[in-house]
């Protein structure tokens, strides 16, 4: 049902590498009717509160609440 993330690349938070394959994958994924690939917040994350994403030249910020929520903003 989800993809095999035994292999996962290592995610630096403070610069975002690797972030752009990942989010890659998931594109060639969507276009091929795959299923995407799953990914743990707390995968990304990685014990901070938030991390920020670059996306076709924007940085988003996606964050854990205090109440277990993910908040994505731009």
């Amino acid at each position: 049902m989800y993809a095999n993330l035994a292999a996962r690349p290592s995610f630096n938070a403070a610069s975002g590498e690797n972030a752009n394959s990942v989010l890659q994958g998931m594109r060639d994924a969507a276009v091929a009717g795959v299923q995407a690939l799953s990914v743990e917040s707390r995968d990304l994350l990685k014990g901070h509160k938030a991390v920020e994403i670059r996306h076709n030249g924007a940085v988003y910020r996606l964050q854990s609440t205090k109440l277990g929520k993910l908040i994505l903003t731009k």
